[in-house]
């Protein structure tokens, strides 16, 4: 009975390790709900998007996809949102779940208001710079932050206080005294 089970645990654990690897493997798409054409320099470049419209603190993917590929192409994006108009450049790197475009994996803007993406590419016609401007993101939806984390800490706050009644009622340390029982 006993080398049955360690058999039966032994299939399972086998299986589970098995199919692990080939589940990392698969991943939703990118889905593209809405689309915007910006010209940096002699490329054409379509970015798109998989939310729309835009929502302050809502993640979401970015393609960046010119016409003709990224093969032989370098760039980089700057995000200038309304609080900060001196944004870094970050280098444009391959989607991690679309690797034949550019893009941003899951990414939020974080205040509400008009944004501009300036792109700058490098590649075989030359250099370019072209920008996105307009792109309004609109309030976060749902509840504000400070609300939502308030009613997130409620099972937190009923566990502490759980734990402290449990800890009032046990007295670790304690021992009852031995003759105590006997009466």
């Amino acid at each position: 009975m006993r080398t049955g089970a360690v058999a039966l645990l032994a299939a399972v654990g086998l299986t589970a390790a098995a199919t692990a690897p080939a589940a990392a493997e698969e991943y939703q798409p990118v889905e593209t709900v809405h689309t915007e054409r910006v010209q940096v320099g002699p490329y054409g470049m379509t970015v798109g998007f998989s939310t729309w419209p835009l929502h302050a603190m809502r993640s979401l993917d970015f393609t960046f996809t010119p016409d003709d590929g990224i093969a032989g192409k370098s760039g980089t994006l700057t995000a200038i949102g309304p609080d900060n108009p001196g944004a870094r450049p970050q280098p444009l790197a391959r989607h991690p779940r679309k690797r034949d475009v550019w893009g941003l994996d899951v990414r939020a803007l974080p205040v509400e208001g008009q944004w501009t993406f300036r792109f700058t590419i490098d590649g075989p016609a030359g250099p370019g710079v072209g920008e996105l401007t307009g792109l309004t993101v609109l309030a976060q939806p749902g509840p504000p932050m400070a609300v939502s984390w308030s009613i997130s800490t409620l099972p937190l706050l009923g566990l502490v206080a759980f734990l402290v009644v449990a800890w009032r009622r046990v007295r670790p340390g304690r021992a009852p005294a031995a003759g105590a029982a006997s009466g």
